[in-house]
This record gives structure tokens, sequence and C-alpha cells, in this order.
């Protein structure tokens, strides 16, 4: 961003502030944004001789659509951990083994996926989308992670208990954290590792009355650990492509590496792959319409917005909802410390959001779709 200012013999030239700026003695040109390039500039002194600030009127209307796509994507992270919140609900509601429902899961949603992907392609050029050969290995880097993801977490549910395989999985956050910081160099603001923390020790305490940790169930909390190790690098993963691709895009091609991978795992499990009542195939439809078409994408979604260590911090809230939602659909009871639990990832949430609102604005924008 640059800004001409002033016309007189006394004007000098000043780089900085990762832009061109023209200084006038006598005058204070103040940087009054946190973000790099700066968003607004505040001319304090003499009356402008003459000034074209048509740039700076160009960036702060940059940021301000910047805040308007972080506060949609808050909105669609949020709404799709509610609709993932559904899935252990409908995984328990089917007539199928968990490989088997996980394989359904994304072969429902992927004519849906595939449908939206070619209606945005249409009229377009093919050479928009063809994506560079390092982008077709990322969807189907994501789709392995995710069917990895799906196939640890749902055998864990045989070796574990189910406390212990709902919980060690909401760990992601801390291997987003650190693949950011490893790989790529990311800082993270010390607020953010606090509300990353008491989000996580939220979901301890929610889950912490059921929790039975022991050697016996030692094979099945280290593939529950697992789980969270392979959503984290689908997150990460997603994150990367959003900044080049779409949201169809990435859901249709991952989703189909997904639902290749899972298929041989479902065969090898030997898990009937036939409903047996209409009602179960309403229940597999209604887990891959409802929590992969809808919900996954609406997170795809939401990390071109939001960096992808935060985005794993709010989806802590889905074992929250998926308590409520089991106490009003299965009348499972909520007591005190589970309550109490929700609260507490309410406000790690919280925290980590205010530790990433610097970094927020200083991203660059992202394709929206």
């Amino acid at each position: 961003m640059s800004a001409v200012i002033g016309r007189s013999a006394e004007e000098r030239h000043c780089r900085g502030l990762e832009g061109e700026f023209i200084w006038l003695p006598g005058w204070v040109v103040i940087n009054s944004g946190r973000a790099t390039p700066p968003r607004m500039l505040v001319l304090v002194g003499k009356p402008l001789y003459y000034a074209r600030m048509s740039s700076v009127r160009s960036a702060v209307d940059d940021s301000a659509q910047s805040a308007r796509n972080a506060r949609l994507a808050i909105a669609a992270l949020l709404l799709g951990a509610a609709a993932i919140a559904f899935a252990p609900i409908f995984v328990r509601l089917s007539e199928l083994g968990p490989t088997a429902t996980a394989f359904w899961r994304l072969a429902f949603s992927l004519p849906v996926l595939w449908l939206w992907y070619a209606i945005q392609q249409r009229g377009q050029s093919s050479s928009k989308h063809q994506g560079a050969p390092a982008d077709r290995i990322g969807f189907i880097l994501a789709g392995l992670f995710f069917a990895g993801d799906l196939a640890l977490w749902h055998w864990s549910l045989r070796l574990t208990s189910v406390a212990n395989a709902t919980l060690l999985p909401n760990f992601a956050p801390v291997f987003v954290t650190l693949a950011g910081f490893l790989l790529f160099g990311e800082k993270f603001s010390k607020l953010f590792l606090a509300g990353m923390a008491i989000a996580i020790s939220g979901a301890v305490v929610l889950m912490g009355e059921s929790l039975d940790l022991g050697p016996r169930h030692l094979l099945g909390d280290a593939l529950a650990l697992a789980t969270a190790l392979f959503y984290a690098g689908y997150i990460v993963c997603v994150g990367r492509l959003r900044a080049r691709h779409g949201t169809a895009r990435i859901m249709a091609w991952s989703g189909l590496a997904t639902c290749v991978a899972l298929l041989p795992v479902a065969l090898a499990s030997r898990e009937s792959l036939i409903p047996e009542t209409a009602r179960g195939w309403a229940v597999l439809l209604a887990l891959g319409l409802f929590s992969h078409a809808l919900g996954q994408s609406l997170i795809a979604y939401a990390l071109a917005h939001l960096p992808a260590a935060f985005s794993s911090v709010g989806l802590l809230l889905q074992p929250a909802l998926a308590a409520v939602l089991a106490w009003l659909l299965l009348a499972e009871p909520i007591s005190a410390w589970q309550g109490a639990g929700a609260i507490v990832i309410l406000a790690g949430i919280v925290l980590a959001r205010r530790g990433t609102r610097r970094h927020l604005a200083g991203r660059s924008p992202r394709p929206a779709a």
C-alpha cells in the first residue's frame, strides 16, 4: 500500500512498513493498523496540499472485507462442528459395522460433492481448474489422512472405551499447531496457546467421568490418539489447499481418495456392506449428506479464512455438542462435570480466537468458494 502526500520541495520518500510513503517535516504518519501491510494511515499536522488516498481507502476496504470473511468463516466452522457432532449418533444407529459405515458415509456424499464441483466449473476454462501436480498430491494426501482418521477411530471403538475413543482424537489441535510451527514456521501467541490448552482441558473434564485408562486399553488408546494425528494431517492439507482451490474441488477429490481407500479396509474387516432395512439406509444417507457433505464442507470453507490451528481448536466444540445431542436423542444424561467441561471448552475457544486476531488480519485473501 502506498500514498502520495504533498508536492512541496521539502517532501522526502520514506520506505518502510511494507510500503512507500511521503514524509513531510512536522507531519506525523501513524500506522494505526496492527497488520502488515498497514490497514490505515492517520495524518496529524499541517493541512494537506495534495493527497491521493485511493490506495489507503482500498486497504481499509480490504481490511473490512477480511473482517467480514473471518466472521462468516467462524460461523461456518461452528455450524460444521454442529453437523459433524451428529456423526457419532448416526454411527451408533447404523446397522452396519463402523468401517462399513465410514465407507457409505463417503459413498453417499460423493454424488452431491461432484455435482457441486461440476456446477462450479461450468463456464470456466479447464486450465484454471487443472492445478499443479503438487496440488493433486495434496488432494490425495487429504483423502488418505481422512480415511486413516475414520478407519483408526472406528477400530479404536472396538479396542477401548467409547469415552477414551472420543477424548483422545481431540488432541488434534496439538498436532496441527506443531505442524504449523515445525513445517511452515508459523508463530502462535501465548494467548492462543493458553486458549488451546484450556479448550483441551475442557474436553478432558467433559469426558473425565467415563474415562477408563489402563494397560488393557493400550492398543485402542494408541489408535484413538493416532486418529488425532491423522485428522490433524487432514486439517493441515485442506488449509493449505484452500489457498489455491475452492471448497467443492477439494471436497470432491479428497472425498474420492477417502472412499477408494476405505473400501478395501471395509472388505478386510468382513463387515456386512448392506443394511437390512430402509431405516439403515436412511441413517447412512443422513451421515453422508449431513455430517460429511455439509459439515466437512463448511469446515473446509472456513479454512480459507481462518488459521488451521485455530480451526482445530474451534472444532473442540464438537464433543460438547455431541453430548447434548446424545441427551436429546438418546436420553443419555448430562452430568454437572460434563456441563462444566463444555463451558471450559467455550472459554478456551474464545481465548484462542482472541489470540489469533492479529494473525487473521495479516492473512492474504483466499478463494472464498
